[in-house]
């Protein structure tokens, strides 16, 4: 066991002891009697065990400190800041340990009606299954919780970040209908304010993208609907590939389709999450064009 392990054993033998009404040499060291600095004790522990990179350790230090916050009732924001120190440790080692420390933390700040910090920690619990325990179906409803907290605090450029989210994880999933309402939601938004209109087009076309993987019609109606909306759009090059797309849909020309999407691919560069569409898209129309020659 290293110096800080042993010195961190202690701190936590003299929390527990204070805790309980008693004390020792350190708990006189340290600031005497009553067990107020209890808390102190268990945070020096997790400092002392994240010096030694013993993650789990120090993530029990301050999770520790975090409960003996929470039973006082002036001591709310302390809870949550070690409850949140605690997540930074866990995710090291445990990534759902941190997850329900942020819970933990988001809903002590929503009981202070502290909303955009609780969304922040909503977001970073989100971010954590984008990467470390990786599960979709929680990015979506972590980032929807975060954006519907953001909106309340009229943060609306936060709440489109987390939307964003929210609609490509939800395409991901094949949940379209969803997805396309979320877009929707932005792109109109957008649409509205002189200086968000250019960013419009992009969440138009990804609204579109998923009526593809829906409906020919739909996508149509789609369509004519975003133009009267934002004119500007009827002119973009997101447009006229939605529109050369349809044609091939309606002609069943795959070989059309994939000339139509590199020539756009060569002047603005399509993101990985726009080809996972259009291969569906390039797919049914195979399927469609196989079903004919049968």
């Amino acid at each position: 066991m290293t110096d800080n392990a042993s010195k961190a054993r202690k701190m936590l033998e003299e929390a527990e002891k204070k805790s309980k009404g008693g004390g020792g040499f350190l708990g006189k060291l340290f600031g005497g009697g009553g067990n107020s600095d209890v808390p102190d004790f268990y945070i020096k522990a997790g400092n002392l065990f994240k010096m030694d990179k013993m993650w789990k350790e120090a993530g029990d230090a301050f999770l520790r400190a975090a409960e003996f916050y929470g039973n006082q009732t002036d001591s709310k924001h302390d809870s949550a800041s070690q409850y949140a120190e605690a997540a930074n440790c866990y995710r090291k080692v445990n990534p759902q340990l941190a997850v329900e420390c942020l819970l933990k933390t988001s809903e002590i700040y929503t009981d202070m009606g502290r909303f955009t910090m609780a969304a922040k920690n909503h977001v970073t619990i989100a971010e954590l299954y984008e990467s470390d325990c990786p599960d979709k179906a929680q990015c979506i409803a972590h980032y929807q919780k975060a954006a519907d907290y953001y909106k309340g605090e009229e943060s609306k450029s936060s709440a489109m970040k987390c939307l964003i989210k929210v609609a490509e994880y939800s395409a991901d999933l094949e949940q379209y209908r969803k997805a396309i309402s979320v877009f929707e939601e932005i792109a109109f938004f957008e649409a509205d304010h002189a200086t968000l209109k250019y960013a419009a087009k992009n969440h138009f076309f990804q609204a579109l993208l998923c009526h593809l993987c829906i409906d020919r019609l739909d996508t149509q109606n789609a369509l004519k609907r975003y133009e009267d909306a934002a004119p500007s759009f009827a002119d973009s090059r997101e447009a006229k590939l939605i529109k050369d797309i349809l044609l091939c849909l309606e002609e069943q020309n795959v070989d059309a389709f994939t000339d139509a999407v590199a020539n756009f691919n060569k002047v603005s560069r399509l993101e990985n999450w726009h080809t996972s569409l259009l291969v569906k898209v390039k797919r049914a129309i195979a399927q469609e064009d196989e079903e004919d020659l049968k």
